[in-house]
């Protein structure tokens, strides 16, 4: 049987009084801060005199403050040391300064002086020198492969060598009646090390082998099929004990991402519960008000981060202002906060819009600035903007502000005025810094029926049951990640923890977690498309419980099964009589024809998706930015000029409509190349139609008409072209798709709606015979025209009268679209085609 704590104060009470130790000055060290509770309480229900009950960590901030670092020192800070270790990286001629590679070599830096001073603790004042000494002759070796990472590992050996001394150091000399230590976990460098230089009677007492003898009477083993079966079978096994009166639940965080969907599923069910793990400051409401504003700030923001810093914010009259103004951005297609025209929006956006630009502006620099100038910007920003203040009421925001040093209580060190950044550069270091915080309640639950907790501090904790997702071999006794610039041999030799050790620590920790309470593991077979296996660890389980004639116990699935009553869907036909608008375009026209029920949820509900304000530059942008470079060329052309000087004026045009139209050089490039292929050889086919006699008339002209057939309802639509050919008229259309898909519409004239409708949409005007053609835009320029054009315009009015007729008298509108028409359809998941029954 694992010991109990009871045990555990029964034991050390026996010892200390054979050895005659006064308990009211003896010292117990326990593995975590979360033992103290339990283990204090043990020793108060046995009555007598009380030691003190410590970790070392605990015990050391008792007897005295941490020394504080000198500029420049290691301060175990990752975002003040990053800083510190690029300053010393940038004056070694040797380190490669390529962004990439640089910020590995800072980060490795960082992380094996962290690692190095971290062990330093294990080790007695006087033993340091002898101690450096030793890691440099490990680390003495040049050339040769793996030169750059033992002179990385040479440079942060010695900045650690440099740092201040450690809290724990106070523990050297501090002389406690006896000291009583519980091993669980393994050993602790620091304990072994205490207790080998101590001058007073010590006693180990070893939690390990009890719990590595023991096993829990019920372990249950399930295989789940993926991501969302897993936790929802993890949270399913949470509640079952919670309803059987088993609390509190250890939910063990081997898998965070897997745990904080269980905790969403359990959250749902209002389930009592506390996070030991945290979670990542960035991820907090606080810390997303703040990255929003610095990538508003960027001058090449794109809208949409512009609209989600404002719907954030506590901006006053962000309301209905914001809504006004993400309507007209999607309108007009402003994929850039640069390309919004203030003369385009009401009253309300645009004062939005005047005072957003106000608060960025404090963020605008048109070179690098110093670290603690970007940090007083950033404050003034978050204070114009009234987020400051809520920021240092709430517990995340209090937190971001002291990571960020922009807190009244904290400073911020020299090094910051000598750091000089760039925006993009302040933005990505405050993005690190909130990343490498974790956010851990101060405040906790007081009766938290749900613990959510890492493996290793399961043990020796008085939980009735332990739910463990996560048990794959991915997640539970993988390799462990080696230290970045130190193999194994030099880690082992300056006392860091290698990979062999920290999976016997893991294995120990596993050890416990089954030891006792109920213990249900899951694991998934799959991660996306690769196979995950349950984990060696859980395997070695198998293998003790077959030597001890037992075996896992099979799950049982605790979910409630719903019956779900078939509901077979059918094709839709609804009626709408009394939805005909007054005017349809030719796109109206179009869906009535291919498809009734798209006529009826597009052009009859006027449903519609939100236009996108993605910063991408389309194939859309690049239609509507080139019809109105020829719209705008044929304008001002007065007279047929040589090809070269019309081909450079038609480039002209090109800039002019671009930069009016604010789009952004680096997006545009491919349709800008694309174009000036394209300028010759539109110059050309213009002087052949200019020898054949046409000549521009009109272009992106609106027309409406009223045919008697459709009793009541009119057409109106825009025409891009029309040119006068040889006594007619002739309608053309810009196209910039596939030639041979338009030849293929025109071959069956009556199936091509959009030149027949704008033929339609002239007829009652024209005084000569009418002509349309699609002028094709790619590789090579094509005209396909439409023969007999006006036969095609008559049957199209014609028949979509007698269908207009039809729904008037309350015919349905069937979704009778097929192939193409289907796989564009905007409307598809109305009709719900993909779920109709087949019989």
């Amino acid at each position: 049987m694992p010991l109990s704590w009871a045990d555990i104060a029964d034991r050390a009470r026996m010892w200390a009084q054979s050895q005659n130790v006064d308990l009211r000055s003896a010292v117990v060290l326990v593995p975590f801060a979360q033992h103290l509770a339990p283990a204090r309480r043990a020793w108060v229900q046995g009555g007598g005199w009380q030691p003190r009950v410590e970790t070392t960590h605990t015990l050391a901030a008792s007897l005295g403050p941490a020394p504080g670092a000198d500029e420049g020192q290691l301060t175990l800070d990752a975002s003040t040391d990053r800083l510190n270790a690029a300053r010393m990286l940038r004056s070694q001629t040797w380190v490669r300064k390529d962004p990439l590679a640089f910020d590995d070599a800072v980060a490795a830096v960082v992380a094996t002086a962290h690692a190095l001073v971290k062990a330093l603790a294990a080790f007695e004042p006087h033993e340091r020198t002898a101690h450096w000494q030793r890691g440099r002759e490990l680390l003495a070796a040049s050339g040769g492969p793996g030169a750059s990472e033992r002179a990385l590992a040479r440079l942060a050996l010695e900045w650690a060598a440099l740092a201040p001394a450690r809290s724990t150091d106070l523990l050297f000399s501090h002389l406690p009646s006896a000291w009583i230590v519980i091993r669980a976990g393994g050993a602790d460098a620091l304990t072994e090390r205490l207790l080998s230089a101590a001058s007073v009677p010590c006693l180990v007492l070893d939690a390990d082998t009890p719990a590595q003898a023991a096993l829990a009477p019920t372990l249950s083993l399930a295989a789940c099929q993926g991501f969302e079966h897993e936790a929802e079978c993890a949270a399913a096994q949470v509640l079952a004990h919670l309803r059987q009166g088993q609390a509190p639940v250890a939910l063990v965080a081997q898998d965070r991402v897997l745990v904080r969907r269980v905790r969403a599923l359990l959250e749902r069910q209002r389930v009592s519960l506390l996070d030991e793990t945290g979670w990542k400051l960035s991820t907090t409401r606080a810390a997303a008000q703040v990255m929003s504003l610095l990538r508003a700030a960027s001058p090449v923001a794109a809208t949409d981060l512009w609209l989600d810093w404002l719907k954030g914010g506590p901006w006053p009259q962000a309301g209905r202002a914001c809504i006004e103004l993400e309507s007209v951005c999607r309108r007009e297609a402003w994929s850039q906060a640069a390309s919004i025209h203030v003369a385009k929006l009401g009253a309300a956006a645009a004062a939005l819009h005047a005072d957003a630009i106000a608060v960025l502006g404090l963020l605008t620099a048109e070179r690098r600035q110093s670290l603690s100038t970007w940090l007083s910007s950033l404050q003034a920003a978050l204070q114009r903007s009234g987020v400051l203040d809520s920021l240092r009421v709430d517990e995340a925001g209090g937190q971001v502000l002291r990571v960020l040093r922009i807190s009244e209580a904290t400073t911020w060190s020299g090094q910051a005025a000598q750091t000089l950044m760039s925006l993009d550069e302040f933005s990505a270091w405050v993005d690190e810094a909130l990343e490498e915080s974790s956010f851990i309640p101060v405040a906790p639950p007081e009766q938290a029926h749900v613990v959510i907790t890492p493996l290793a501090r399961v043990m020796l904790r008085p939980f009735a049951a332990v739910v463990f997702p996560g048990a794959d071999d991915r997640h539970l006794g993988a390799v462990a990640a080696p230290q970045p610039l130190l193999n194994d041999a030099q880690a082992l030799g300056m006392g860091v923890p290698t990979s062999a050790q920290r999976r016997e620590a893991e294995s120990l920790a596993f050890a416990h977690a089954v030891s006792d309470a109920p213990v249900s593991l899951f694991y998934r077979r799959s991660e996306g498309a690769e196979p995950l296996a349950l984990s060696p660890v859980a395997e070695r389980l198998a293998l003790r419980l077959r030597r001890a004639g037992r075996d896992f116990k099979r799950w049982v699935d605790p979910r409630e099964a719903q019956a779900i009553v078939p509901a077979p869907m059918r094709m839709p036909a609804p009626n709408a009589a009394t939805l005909l608008p007054g005017s349809l375009s030719a796109s109206a026209c179009e869906a009535l024809r291919a498809c009734p029920y798209r006529f009826h949820a597009l052009h009859l509900l006027r449903l519609r998706e939100a236009d996108e304000l993605d910063a991408e530059i389309e194939k859309r942008d690049y239609g509507t930015w080139l019809h109105a470079v020829l719209m705008s060329f044929h304008e001002q052309r007065t007279a047929p000029a040589s090809a070269a000087a019309e081909c450079t004026h038609l480039m002209a045009v090109a800039q002019q409509q671009k930069l009016q139209l604010g789009l952004n050089d680096v997006d545009f490039l491919p349709f800008e190349a694309g174009f000036a292929e394209l300028a010759p050889r539109y110059i050309d086919w213009l002087h052949q139609r200019d020898e054949q006699g046409a000549r521009w008339w009109q272009g992106e002209q609106d027309r409406r008409a009223a045919p008697p057939e459709w009793r009541g309802i009119g057409l109106h639509g825009r025409i891009d072209r029309m040119d006068h050919v040889r006594g007619a008229v002739e309608l053309i259309d810009y196209k910039t798709g596939s030639a041979g898909a338009l030849r293929d519409k025109v071959k069956q004239p009556l199936e091509d709606t959009q030149l027949a409708f704008y033929v339609a949409l002239m007829q009652a005007e024209a005084t000569e015979p009418l002509q349309a053609t699609y002028l094709a835009l790619g590789r090579k320029i094509e005209t396909i025209a439409h023969a007999d054009v006006e036969d095609s315009a008559r049957a199209l009015v014609q028949g979509l009268g007698r269908d207009l007729d039809h729904i008037r008298a309350g015919a349905g509108l069937p979704a009778l679209g097929e192939g193409q028409v289907c796989d564009y359809c905007e409307a598809r998941g109305l009709c719900r085609r993909d779920n109709w029954a087949t019989r």
